[in-house]
């Protein structure tokens, strides 16, 4: 007898690399709408994340043990970083619900898949890349937010160390990702362009965690923090600039690395207000979470029409 897949199982196996956007643009947005006070649609915002995590999750193991050709030549591309980038932002919002120890979990997962997957990505590393590449400081500053945040739950000083290890290795890769970023992407690219902005947020919000911290709290760490997330709305305006320039309303998986942006700068202003002081981001993270959820409710609609169509 001839075995067929089941349904669900094919679906599964059509998921592209960036598929692992939406829990990462979900997740985050779990995260900003806790910071908010919106405990409840937070909590159903977690759970979708981890549902779609653990979809995603299986899917992964399947080409690792069913099509290794086809996981070998995933894991050369930037978007294959979202595994890692998608496991801390589950893994920061998890720790705050109280599931430190699943959390802890994550953390050592994602390190042992970040070395993997970024030097894989490095090797093929091209003069000219689109926004995905800046996945690289996405995944590396998910790890020091993830720490970051453990550190603060469980009183680990070990673990603000090494958030501050990857926190400062981000920031390298982050220009080297802006040197090798091809420009004409703001206004052709299809949804990861918006990375450029995010990175940038994740940053900030991972200087803020440190900023909050015992170990590295100053002013130094402070006016970093908050340079960071200048930049990250200056790319903010520029990239919806773009969008309002040269209009793309047809949906593509990579819309979710829009999303995702659009929910880590919410979370960044909500997070760094609460850690520096700065008293006009907090209204001006709310703001942008509900952008955010549009986004996201956007990126729902079309992925559904999508897979209907």
């Amino acid at each position: 007898m001839t075995y067929r897949q089941p349904a669900w199982t094919r679906a599964w196996a059509d998921l592209p690399p960036v598929a692992g956007a939406a829990v990462m643009a979900t997740g985050i947005i779990s995260i900003a709408l806790e910071l908010s006070g919106h405990h409840g649609l937070s909590v159903a915002a977690l759970a979708l994340a981890g549902a779609l995590w653990l979809v995603l999750a299986a899917d992964f193991g399947r080409l690792l043990v069913r099509d290794l050709a086809r996981f070998e030549a995933e894991a050369d591309t930037p978007p294959a970083l979202t595994a890692v980038a998608a496991t801390t932002v589950l893994g920061a919002r998890l720790s705050v619900f109280g599931w430190g120890r699943v959390a802890a979990v994550l953390l050592v997962l994602a390190v042992l898949l970040w070395p993997v997957l970024l030097t894989a990505v490095l090797r093929h590393w091209q003069r000219r890349m689109p926004g995905a590449a800046f996945l690289v400081c996405v995944a590396t500053q998910g790890i020091a937010v993830l720490a970051a945040t453990l550190a603060a739950a469980g009183h680990r000083p070990w673990l603000d160390r090494v958030a501050l290890a990857f926190f400062l290795l981000g920031l390298l890769l982050y220009v080297e990702a802006l040197v090798r970023f091809d420009r004409r992407q703001l206004l052709s690219g299809a949804g990861d362009q918006w990375v450029a902005g995010g990175a940038l947020a994740i940053s900030a919000l991972a200087g803020a965690k440190l900023t909050a911290s015992q170990v590295w709290g100053g002013e130094a760490l402070r006016t970093t923090t908050l340079v960071l997330l200048g930049f990250a709305l200056a790319w903010y305006a520029v990239l919806l600039g773009a969008e309002l320039a040269r209009p793309r309303p047809h949906y593509d998986v990579r819309r979710w690395a829009t999303v995702f942006p659009l929910g880590m700068t919410s979370a960044a202003c909500l997070t760094v207000a609460d850690a520096t002081g700065v008293g006009w981001l907090r209204p001006l993270g709310e703001v942008l979470l509900w952008v955010a959820v549009a986004g996201w409710g956007l990126a729902v609609a079309g992925a559904a029409v999508s897979r209907a169509s």
